[in-house]
């Protein structure tokens, strides 16, 4: 049996979708049965080593080469920065970055975009929002926030939000409505750099069974 694989596996709404996948390209899931706590799963079967983690950190864990491989959302990927192998879109886990703000304040947000003034944006994405404003030459305060970004609005800290939806319920639920699509997000299969080339074969033999379920 050759070196362990180490996989990272992002917990939430894409660990499931995840998992499915990897069950579909014919690899052992068994080992996530009734283990519901556990952040390490090994399947002797693949030789796979699953580690599991905020999808925050997927990158970052991939790109220190505690993970050879990993799955993760572009939207984070592209606040991280992280140096990694952007190996293939899965397509999955689709969602959107926009701007959203309360249904009462749209036409004041427009009228300071209009006139220059400070718009404070609250997010968990201030590399992103930085980037964003910048390119469109607006001046911004960036908030950080690190959950719930929608409460910022309701409680007057910020006057939009930069924040990930998929159905828009969420926004629904708290009287906020979208003003701009930002970016289209869905899962990345990511790799560390030098683990693609030492363990090039194995990770080419997972990216070509994920292609042909992904179709």
């Amino acid at each position: 049996m050759g070196e362990t694989l180490n996989i990272a596996v992002p917990k939430g709404y894409l660990f499931q979708e995840t998992i499915n996948i990897l069950e579909k390209c014919g690899y052992d899931t068994g080992c996530f049965e009734n283990n519901d706590r556990k952040l390490f799963f090994y399947s002797e079967i693949d030789n796979f080593k699953y580690i599991i983690t905020r999808p925050m950190d997927v990158p970052v864990y991939v790109e220190h080469g505690a993970c050879d491989i990993g799955f993760v959302g572009k939207d984070v990927l592209l606040e991280n920065e992280c140096s990694v192998f952007e190996l293939l879109d899965l397509g999955n886990g689709k969602c959107r970055m926009i701007l959203a703000t309360r249904k009462n304040c749209i036409d004041d947000v427009k009228r300071r975009y209009e006139h220059f003034g400070t718009v404070r944006i609250a997010t968990k994405y201030p590399k992103i929002a930085k980037k964003y404003f910048e390119k469109k030459g607006m001046q911004v305060e960036i908030i950080k926030l690190y959950g719930s970004v929608e409460l910022a609005p309701l409680l007057g800290i910020a006057d939009e939000i930069l924040d990930i939806t998929a159905t828009g319920r969420t926004l629904l639920e708290n009287d906020l409505v979208e003003m701009e699509n930002v970016i289209e997000s869905t899962t990345r299969l990511i790799a560390n750099e030098v683990s693609y080339r030492i363990k090039n074969e194995i990770i080419e033999d997972i990216i070509n069974k994920i292609k042909k379920v992904i179709k």
